[in-house]
């Protein structure tokens, strides 16, 4: 029995994996799209009730507006914008179906894994918008994988009382110490580096700097995590001094990466220390005919290039024209740098 064939298969229901469908299906392409999770998977995975950083006009695909209460846009609004907007284009969606591998034949042969077991199906073109969130930068240390531990911030409320430890430097662990002291927690920051990065948003950095300084909130600088246990975080600073710091609940938030497992498994060509694959500028194919990367992934490890804003553009470089790659790359240079979400 010939396996179910599509003409487009793209692998992740995320803004620019459904921003890449209306691209395939305005010009006359009818893709499936698969998540291994939700709809908006990532999304849904950032914390209850989060604002986003950027206005709403540059979340929207599709010539859809958002509108939202505020002056940016809710977890929840984008969610509710991103289920109507598939939902008014019809796109087909297919959740809970993971892409685990791809070889080449006649076609693209495609290895899901699904809730029902394996499958396979075939397509003449796979796009990657996976996006980085399924595979966090793990510490690789010892009591990493207990329960109270976690690589994604949920709700300040639930450590309300409690001795909280937030592990990183970026916007994701200053935003999320803030808003757990604000909830009642007892918070300490743990970085490896002499100081925070300077890419943290500037209405976050002194706000931090200020609880740090009135002793509401306690950071270690220059500190590295040796150990995990029930109910403490193991560390030593730059003077090899020994840290035991109280944790009922540990949130190790030190960035994402695109799965390179699957890139390998496929074939496509990456720069092992950076990440960044090799890709057409113009139509963002692989190195692999055929397979074609949207969004963040085309970036590797460097996260920071490519959100919602800039990555939105890259379906009409993979299914359009050359009038249509070159207007894409326009606005994609119009947007600038992305003040991310």
């Amino acid at each position: 029995m010939p396996e179910p064939h599509e003409p487009a298969l793209i692998v992740g229901a995320g803004p620019i994996g459904l921003a890449c469908a209306i691209s395939a299906k305005r010009r006359g392409i009818d893709p499936l799209v698969i998540d291994a999770g939700a709809l908006a998977n990532s999304i849904v995975g950032y914390p209850v009730g989060m604002i986003f950083f950027t206005t709403p006009e540059r979340l929207e695909i599709g010539g859809h507006p958002l509108t939202c209460g505020g002056a940016k846009p809710t977890r929840e609004e984008a969610l509710k914008y991103y289920r109507g907007v598939a939902r008014a284009e019809g796109i087909r969606v297919r959740t809970y179906a993971k892409l685990v591998g791809a070889t080449r034949a006649r076609s693209i042969v495609c290895e899901l894994l699904t809730s029902a077991g394996a499958e396979r199906l075939e397509c003449d073109r796979l796009v990657l918008a996976t996006g980085y969130f399924d595979h966090p930068n793990l510490l690789g240390v010892p009591g990493e994988d207990l329960p109270h531990v976690r690589h994604y911030f949920d709700e300040a409320h639930l450590s309300y009382g409690q001795e909280v430890v937030v592990i990183g430097g970026g916007n994701s662990a200053v935003d999320a110490a803030l808003q757990l002291f604000r909830a009642g927690a007892r918070v300490t920051v743990v970085y490896r580096g002499p100081e925070f990065r300077k890419s943290v948003k500037y209405w976050l950095a002194p706000d931090l700097a200020n609880r740090i300084k009135a002793g509401e909130i306690t950071a270690h600088l220059n500190t590295r995590v040796e150990r995990i246990a029930p109910h403490a975080v193991h560390a030593v600073n730059a003077k090899q001094r020994a840290l035991d710091i109280p944790a009922d609940r540990v949130y190790a938030l030190t960035g994402f990466q695109p799965d390179l497992a699957l890139f390998g498994r496929m074939g496509i060509a990456y720069d092992p220390r950076s990440g960044r694959p090799k890709v057409d500028p113009a139509t963002l194919e692989t190195n692999a005919p055929g397979v074609y990367l949207a969004g963040s992934v085309t970036a590797g490890k460097e996260i920071s290039e490519i959100f919602i804003e800039n990555g939105r553009f890259d379906g009409d470089k993979i299914f359009g024209d050359a009038q249509a790659r070159a207007r894409a790359e326009s606005l994609y240079l119009h947007i600038g740098r992305p003040t991310g979400e």
